[in-house]
């Protein structure tokens, strides 16, 4: 069983316990549930940059990354330095996050929200809008064709966007449906953890234009980004570059500047 098999094991585990604690009445009340949300994907068409900034402690493949700063910290570091969306990682067992990192993400700046997680449940999706995010991940590699379509209409109907992430061809001859917003292309082989930019270059041709193409992981130089643009990659997801250093939103600032 490789880790993404695991993460999904534990994943599935989790949501029957919390669905047994928390009922979805619950999630409907908070405050965040009424709230408009923002478009990723309007901001990445109209940005020159394209940066969406990841709050990340730690990863199955690099054991810590970065525990000293605060959630605050850093989301107000990312708005400052003029990202067009912030990734917020909610996975506690693998990754370190939590739902209270999106909450407090969400009461810390205005731009818009990623839940990122391994979502395979409806119930995931309202915890993510009462949590304040604007936004769900969906990972092909986990999902059946009918499962994406359900998830996506589902996170529709609640006025979040959805990201697709895939990693080769047959994920994104699965997944391609007018429920989706973003399709990323992870540069990480999730089940080797080998990352390579040519995954998303391989790509690149076969993403329809309707979408806003995303390139994740592995994006450490302004080279990377430049190499990539010509793709039409309009999003670009970087967390661990800037979570490795003493101060993430600077790191930020200073990579935003160059571009």
């Amino acid at each position: 069983m490789n880790i993404l098999d695991k993460i999904i094991v534990d994943k599935r585990r989790e949501v029957i316990l919390k669905k047994s604690i928390i009922p979805i009445s619950q999630l409907e009340a908070s405050v965040y549930f009424q709230k408009e949300t923002l478009s990723l994907s309007s901001n990445l068409r109209n940005s020159t940059t394209g940066i969406i900034a990841e709050h990340k402690r730690r990863s199955p493949s690099k054991a810590a990354i970065n525990y000293s700063f605060t959630v605050e910290e850093v989301v107000k570091g990312y708005e400052t330095a003029g990202a067009c969306g912030i990734s917020v990682l909610t996975d506690g067992k693998y990754f370190g996050g939590s739902l209270d990192d999106l909450l407090l993400a969400r009461a810390s700046v205005h731009i818009p929200l990623l839940r990122k997680e391994f979502i395979v449940d409806e119930y995931q999706i309202l915890e993510a809008k009462a949590h304040g995010a604007d936004l769900i991940l969906l990972i092909a590699a986990v999902l059946t064709r009918d499962e994406i379509q359900s998830l996506s209409l589902f996170a529709k109907s609640l006025g979040l966007e959805v990201l697709l992430e895939v990693h080769n061809q047959e994920e994104l001859e699965k997944s391609i449906m007018p429920s989706l917003d973003m399709i990323g292309v992870n540069n990480r082989n999730l089940k080797t953890f080998e990352v390579s930019l040519d995954f998303s270059k391989q790509l690149a041709d076969q993403i329809p234009n309707d979408f806003v193409k995303v390139s994740e992981s592995g994006i450490s130089s302004i080279e990377a980004i430049t190499e990539l643009k010509p793709y039409g990659y309009k999003g670009f997801l970087i967390g661990e570059n800037f979570m490795k250093t003493d101060n993430a939103g600077q790191a930020a600032i200073d990579f935003i500047a160059q571009l």
